[in-house]
């Protein structure tokens, strides 16, 4: 920085340019998504820790998802429902960067399990005489801790290259969070690199992975199609089609977000696809596992009767 630059100690973040009711009327509900997304989460949560049926690597991935989604919504979505209600709306300097890595980090993470979660179906439906010897507790932990570090790890890169930036002014954050797009925008230098580092990891972060995915469920497709018994193919999709439905939510509107051109109206398509991702993603992965998974719905009838015939 130069000598007559200073230094930001704070954002103001501008949110949702709406009236005080209509601010009042969506912070009521932003919070009981906020709480269904908690409650859904934690049911599956619970459900898999409570039935040893669920004890499956399928499942322990589900539940890497479901802490993910909880901690994702849990770094955005009170500091936005606070806003709604304050006039204020300042963010500190440090917390707000605390934020734009978390974001990140679970950003990231969640796209690695996601591919992680395809594998595992792709060994399950293709390779199922060998699917407890590819697929075992050990391999399953490791693949888990490399998506977290993984994403941690990138996330702490951009991290990096933020704080190297100076931050004088203006300090008012066209957003209802921290989100790394928007706080470049105020930086009193050049963020060509930021810019690149933030294409390429969307590249190997969105690009990379959904090319797997999508060839792991092309092999899965024609393994279910060369299934005999009707059953058999209805088990197969069913379990296949939540996962996919995830997919195609999560990283369609990454794609768009970070690497499709933008539209007339930026900010707010930014703003609209980063509510999707902090509370609408997250709150709709539980209800898309339960409604449309049979070993779900039946875990659910087992914990009910366990704790009825009490």
């Amino acid at each position: 920085m130069t000598e007559n630059q200073t230094w930001v100690p704070e954002f103001i973040l501008q949110g949702f340019a709406l009236s005080p009711r209509m601010q009042m009327l969506l912070c009521g509900l932003f919070s009981l998504f906020f709480m269904f997304t908690l409650v859904g989460n934690g049911i599956i949560l619970g459900l898999i820790w409570l039935d040893s049926r669920l004890h499956t690597p399928m499942y322990f991935f589900l539940s890497h998802l479901a802490i993910v989604d909880i901690s994702y919504a849990s770094n955005n979505v009170p500091k936005m429902l606070a806003n709604l209600l304050d006039k204020k709306k300042t963010i500190s300097f440090v917390p707000c960067i605390m934020q734009t890595f978390l974001y990140m980090a679970f950003a990231h993470t969640e796209c690695l399990i996601l591919v992680m979660m395809s594998y595992d179906r792709y060994v399950a439906i293709c390779h199922p005489l060998q699917y407890s010897v590819i697929m075992g507790w050990k391999v399953c932990t490791l693949m888990a801790v490399v998506s977290w570090a993984c994403g941690s790890l990138l996330a702490l890169v951009h991290v990096i290259l933020i704080l190297r930036l100076p931050f004088c002014g203006p300090n008012e954050i066209n957003h209802f969070f921290c989100e790394i797009l928007s706080v470049l925008k105020l930086a009193c230098a050049d963020t060509t690199l930021n810019q690149i580092v933030i294409f390429a990891a969307s590249v190997f972060i969105l690009v990379g992975p959904l090319c797997l995915v999508l060839v792991s469920y092309t092999r899965i497709l024609v393994a279910i199609l060369r299934i005999q018994s009707g059953e058999g193919r209805r088990k197969a999709f069913s379990t296949c089609s939540s996962h996919l439905c995830v997919v195609g939510l999560f990283f369609g509107s990454a794609i768009v977000m970070y690497m499709a051109p933008k539209s007339q109206h930026p900010e707010t398509q930014q703003k609209i696809l980063s509510l999707f991702y902090s509370l609408f993603n997250p709150m709709l992965n539980p209800l898309i596992y339960s409604l449309r998974n049979a070993e779900v719905k039946g875990a659910v009838k087992r914990v009910l009767w366990k704790q009825t015939s009490r």
